[in-house]
């Protein structure tokens, strides 16, 4: 009865129509219940008026409905809906996405055009509509965040909260592979979020700890392509707690996962923290410990060279102004020859210096970058370098040449202990005499002295060939070895120690590399600068290390003892110098002087404005 009557309905109405062909003529919306006397049958009218589209009329997206009794008549053409009519921004989204290349339609996704209702943001909707063609598996369902988000949680990672909803980037395009956008970008937006997270009861400084490790500081630093991202470790879709033994994370599957990039890596290997946190005293007792010894290590060393600096600038200060009065009243006179060179390094000391300060600053300007990750200044200097690979292989070339001049001191202080005939005694007496590097009761003399001159207490101390913050300086490029060298190499071949050495090494590795090299950069730079250069009585900078010559004024100035030993012994003359450097020869290597030390002073100011503006 009802399909006649809706029969006998239409008969009437297109008769009707007929008389009044004026409706569409005057551009008017077609009220939908006249369509729906037709349509009635496929379109439910009550669940049309209560949709989205429900205040349109059905000429509003069917616009080639001008004449309804021509329609009727079947005079009309209708074809397919352009969405894009109103939806502009969503469909220039779509026509940039991955969808258009698959071609899928408006209409593919929304199916229920005539009865679609607003979703209210509600996550369950776009991911019952993703998993229609997607997600046969139901990796994602099953996942945490697919658990979550059908048990209503708005906060967990549905489909377009990674993808978006019509903008949907081809997953194997190169530049969102090079950008890694699926595989850390997307993972941030949420868990960065620190309120999400916490509501959540979510592990909150994951983030913080990916972007305190090698691979979240490449990726700062804009170089994603070069290392793991979050999916990499955790998948992209089967996210699954570490507990399941589905999960990628899982101790009997990380092997497994860990060998997607490190090829060798072994049980051992995988007992690196990744989010290992070492402030975490209690979850991370050893990363704790180490780093509250490297800043010991860090404030001790440089309170007290700090102030051992700020005394000596400021009683050197007064010296050379009692000797410019003193000089100027003839109280002293100039040394007799003082400008005849005496030789005090050979050509051996001044390569490995050279070898000393080019591979410390290549190790310095491409480190640095990496431990302040997050200022725009270093990503400026791995632009320069050409990328962080780039970066990485210079410092590791830098990282060769220093151990070559380490392998090279060592050698040189065995011919020393052992070969030299030039030196008298037995080893013991030449490792703990003058013309030692190691320490002897006279440095604790000539620091006691130095002391008492900083407070106007004393005579400045005459010194031997060494002077104690020289020894220091030569001791600590030992330590640097064993403590910066040995992390550096852990770091640089995981694979081979993660055979023997469990995986927690290498988290302890990266504190100690990375404090101890702000540590060795920081002393260089301020502390070694000024003794070596900036001293009143040394500024701008002492040449010597370059051509290994000092004049006789300096060498009784500052070496007295030394001076009196070989006049005393009478092989001060075989020391003198004949034949000064060349012109070019001081010209070429003051130039190097002096850009070693704009680009220390530099990288200071640098390492200070990053520690300042990096929230503690």
């Amino acid at each position: 009865m009802l399909i006649i009557g809706s029969r006998i309905a239409s008969v009437i109405l297109l008769v009707l129509l007929s008389y009044y062909p004026l409706w569409a003529d005057q551009g008017m919306a077609i009220d939908p219940v006249t369509c729906l006397g037709c349509h009635g049958d496929k379109i439910s009218a009550a669940a049309f008026v209560s949709s989205v589209h429900g205040k349109n009329g059905c000429n509003s997206c069917h616009v080639q409905l001008t004449d309804l009794s021509r329609h009727v008549k079947g005079q009309i053409r209708m074809e397919k809906v352009s969405c894009e009519r109103c939806h502009k921004k969503e469909n220039a989204e779509h026509y940039a996405s991955v969808h258009v290349q698959k071609d899928v339609k408006c209409a593919d996704c929304h199916t229920d055009i005539h009865s679609h209702r607003y979703w209210k943001k509600d996550k369950r909707i776009v991911v019952a509509k993703c998993i229609q063609c997607h997600d046969k598996e139901a990796i994602y369902q099953e996942s945490i965040h697919g658990t979550t988000v059908a048990a209503g949680n708005q906060d967990s990672a549905a489909c377009h909260d990674c993808h978006n909803l019509h903008d949907i980037k081809p997953m194997f395009d190169a530049k969102y592979q090079t950008d890694r956008v699926f595989h850390t970008r997307v993972c941030l937006r949420c868990h960065s979020d620190e309120q999400m997270m916490k509501r959540n009861n979510v592990f909150n400084v994951a983030t913080r700890t990916y972007m305190d490790s090698y691979h979240g500081k490449n990726y700062r630093l804009g170089y994603p392509e070069k290392v793991a991202g979050c999916s990499d470790c955790h998948t992209a879709h089967a996210v699954l707690k570490a507990s399941d033994p589905r999960s990628s994370v899982n101790p009997a599957l990380l092997t497994k996962t860990c060998k997607q990039c490190h090829t060798h890596a072994t049980t051992m290997f995988t007992k690196f923290y990744a989010h290992g946190e070492h402030t975490d005293r209690k979850k991370y007792p050893l990363l704790y410990w180490t780093f509250l010894g490297m800043v010991g290590l860090l404030v001790s060393t440089f309170a007290v060279f700090w102030v051992h600096t700020l005394l000596w600038m400021y009683r050197g200060f007064i010296e050379n102004r009692e000797k410019t009065e003193l000089l100027a009243e003839g109280v002293i006179g100039h040394v007799p020859e003082g400008f005849t060179q005496f030789r005090r390094f050979n050509t051996r000391h001044i390569i490995l210096h050279i070898l000393v300060v080019v591979s410390f600053l290549g190790l310095a300007l491409t480190g640095l970058p990496l431990k302040f990750s997050d200022q725009e200044l270093s990503k400026i200097l791995m632009a320069l370098f050409g990328g962080a690979a780039n970066a990485a292989l210079i410092h590791r070339i830098c990282a060769v040449i220093t151990f070559v001049y380490f392998i090279s001191a060592i050698i040189m202080c065995i011919h020393f202990l052992f070969f030299r005939k030039d030196i008298p005694g037995n080893w013991m007496e030449r490792l703990l005499g003058p013309d030692s590097l190691c320490p002897n009761p006279r440095d604790v003399q000539d620091i006691t002295g130095m002391i008492r001159w900083f407070f106007f207490k004393g005579p400045k101390p005459t010194f031997e060939r060494w002077a104690y913050w020289e020894k220091f300086d030569f001791l600590a490029v030992f330590w640097g070895m064993f403590a910066i060298g040995g992390s550096g190499l852990m770091l640089w071949f995981p694979e081979f120690f993660g055979r023997f050495l469990p995986g927690w090494m290498f988290n302890i590795a990266t504190i100690v590399h990375s404090d101890e090299a702000l540590l060795a950069t920081g002393f260089i730079f301020t502390v070694h600068f000024f003794n070596t250069h900036f001293r009143p009585e040394k500024f701008p900078m002492d040449f010597v290390i370059f051509n290994g010559q000092l004049s006789k004024h300096e060498f009784i100035e500052e070496r007295r003892d030394q001076w009196q030993r070989y006049e005393q012994a009478g092989m001060i003359d075989k020391f003198k110098v004949e034949k000064r450097s060349g012109v070019f020869f001081d010209f070429f290597f003051k130039g190097f002087g002096f850009l070693a030390l704009f680009l220390g002073v530099a990288l200071v100011f640098m390492m200070l404005y990053a520690f300042l503006a990096t929230p503690h």
